[in-house]
Order: C-alpha cells, then sequence, then structure tokens
C-alpha cells in the first residue's frame, strides 16, 4: 500500500535539498570548464561544486570524483529522507547495472571489478555472492526473479543482449513500483516519463538499424503514458509517430526522431530526450516544500554526473569545444 506522503514531511529535506542547489553545476560554469585553457583549470570548476581535487586529472580520477559526490549524496538524503523508497528509485539503476556486469563476467569468465558501481541499493559484492551461492534472499523479489531469468537466458541463447532487454524490463517495472509505493504523483510521473522516453529511444533506433517488429517487442516497456501498441503499430507502418506523441511533453523529441529515422541527427534527438525529462523536473524548482523539490534535485544531480563525465572526457579526448557543447544537455539551474 502507498505511503500517504504529506508536503510536510520533506520541509526539512526540501528547505536542505533548495540550499544544496545553489552547488550545481550551471551552465555558468559548464561554460566555464569548457573555455578553461588546461584541463586542470577546468577540474577547478568542479570543485566549486563540491567535487574533490583533482591532483591528477585523467579517467580514472574523474570516475573516482563523480562516486564521491554520488555516494556522499545518497547518504546524505537517505539519511534525512522519510521514505528512502524516494530515493531508492535513483539508486536502483545501478544495482541493475552491476546484475548486467556481473552475469557477463561469470559467462566471459573475467573481472568484473573495474565496471562495478558503488551506488545502489546493494553492495556489489551482496548481489556476486547471490550469484555465487545461489541465494538471492537478501535483494528484492524482484531484482532477484530479474537476475534469475537473465541467467537462465544467458545460459541458453549465450546473447547476453538478451539478457540485458529481461534486466531493463525488470528494471523500468520495480522503478514504477518503488514510485508508486511512495505515494508521489510527482515521482510516478517522472518514471512514466523515462518509460516513455525508453521506449521512443527503442523506436527510433530499431527503425534505423532496419530491425524486425518481434526485436521491437523485446526493447518497448509496459508502464509509461504511450501504450505499447500504437508504437508497434507505428513501426509496421513505417516509423510516422509523431501524432502519438503530439500531446506528450516528448511531442518535440518524436518529431526530432522522425528526423533522425530519415538520416538526421542522432545526437540532436538523444538531446531533445533529456531535455524534455528535464523540462518536466524543472518544474519543482519552484515548489516551496515537498518531495517534487528532492525529486528534481536528484535528477538534476544525475543530469550533471553525465554533463561533468562528457566534458572532462571529451577534453581528455582532445575533442572541440563545439562538439562537447552539441552533447550537453539542458542544466537544471
Amino acid at each position: 500500500m502507498a505511503n500517504q506522503i504529506k508536503d510536510t514531511d520533506y520541509l526539512f529535506l526540501s528547505t536542505r535539498v533548495h540550499v544544496l542547489q545553489r552547488a550545481l553545476l550551471t551552465q555558468e560554469r559548464m561554460d566555464r570548464m569548457l573555455e578553461a585553457p588546461t584541463n586542470a583549470e577546468a577540474a577547478k570548476v568542479l570543485v566549486e561544486c563540491g567535487y574533490p581535487e583533482m591532483p591528477v586529472v585523467d579517467v580514472d580520477s574523474i570516475n573516482a570524483a563523480l562516486a564521491a559526490v554520488r555516494d556522499s549524496l545518497y547518504r546524505d538524503l537517505n539519511n534525512n529522507a522519510p521514505d528512502p523508497k524516494l530515493i531508492d528509485v535513483f539508486k536502483l539503476k545501478y544495482d541493475y547495472h552491476n546484475a548486467k556486469t556481473l552475469l557477463k563476467a561469470e559467462a566471459m569468465k573475467t573481472d568484473p571489478a573495474r565496471l562495478l558501481v558503488e551506488a545502489g541499493r546493494f553492495p556489489s559484492a551482496v548481489v556476486a555472492e547471490s550469484l555465487t551461492n545461489g541465494n538471492f534472499s537478501a535483494l528484492t523479489a524482484p531484482f532477484a526473479a530479474a537476475i534469475r531469468e537473465a541467467r537462465e537466458i544467458l545460459s541458453t541463447t549465450h546473447n547476453p543482449q538478451l539478457s540485458d532487454f529481461a534486466l531493463d524490463r525488470a528494471y523500468f517495472a520495480e522503478m514504477l513500483q518503488l514510485a508508486k509505493d511512495t505515494g508521489s504523483d510527482f515521482l510516478v510521473g517522472y518514471v512514466q516519463m523515462m518509460i516513455d522516453v525508453a521506449n521512443l529511444r527503442s523506436l527510433v533506433r530499431v527503425l534505423r538499424m532496419g530491425k524486425n517488429e518481434d526485436y521491437l517487442k523485446n526493447v518497448l516497456f509496459d508502464g509509461g503514458t504511450v501504450a505499447v501498441r500504437p508504437l508497434l503499430n507505428a513501426a509496421a507502418s513505417g516509423g510516422e509517430f509523431g501524432a502519438i506523441y503530439g500531446v506528450t511533453p516528448l511531442a518535440g523529441a518524436a518529431e526530432a526522431g522522425e528526423a533522425a529515422i530519415k538520416g538526421g541527427s542522432l545526437t540532436a534527438f538523444e538531446k531533445a530526450c533529456d531535455n524534455a525529462v528535464m523540462d518536466y523536473v524543472s518544474a519543482a524548482k519552484y515548489v516551496s516544500f515537498g518531495e517534487a523539490p528532492v525529486v528534481g534535485y536528484l535528477v538534476a544531480r544525475d543530469n550533471e554526473f553525465t554533463a561533468v563525465r562528457i566534458i572532462m572526457t571529451g577534453r581528455l579526448a582532445g575533442l572541440s569545444t563545439d562538439l562537447i557543447r552539441e552533447r550537453l544537455r539542458e542544466a537544471y539551474v
């Protein structure tokens, strides 16, 4: 049964989040990172946002800085959230990422250590031990069932992509249920939009690759505001799906997707999807208190982590400022 959330339950945490927002990576700070004469100078801008200093700027130090800030973020919010499920919605993806990584490493007999992320609900070692001893009681029932199914698929088909599809389907289902359990309409709306975005992206990619309907069925997920069947019908009719999304917040992204199918920019389409999500959560900035500002802040931090990685790894790779800027999404603040 869903919790009955009151705005006042989140009075302390939402007030704290409004203060923490001041340290977010703003558009102005991103511009300074892009224009900085050296990678070291670009990294110094991140110190203003609470990131640790990087004596040496390389991929490992960037990953370590991101991990440190992410760990601090979740510990802080977990300690103060009236309902930890709200935070779990955002930690969930790291559990499923680790499950995918561990299953592939098990199948290929490789060491997964470098690819594991310690930001989920469960330490990666707990997930790994569950796989080793076959006892999944330490995990949630949906997560455990998804791992068993994905493992079976991988062992019988030797196709990691099919295994990933099973985990993705379970991920969205569990995320939506967690959101509903919090009783937050704003959070449920965010998760449904994430499902809609995932389905739109899959539709565009599948049509660009010329895959068949059976393949598409594997990569479309229930639970969004746009049903799966109309998307399958749109694919069968040649990819005219603008009308399906015309009355949704993804209307512009769908238009960019139709253009991408015909040879247009896939980057522009991906950016339109992410910006539509940011437009949805940005409304939370103007809510004085309640769970919505906390949700908005968590999405903003996720967006920030992606921006930091795009800017810093782009600089390390020697990409032009214009090319890096083209890949960046809208900032929350």
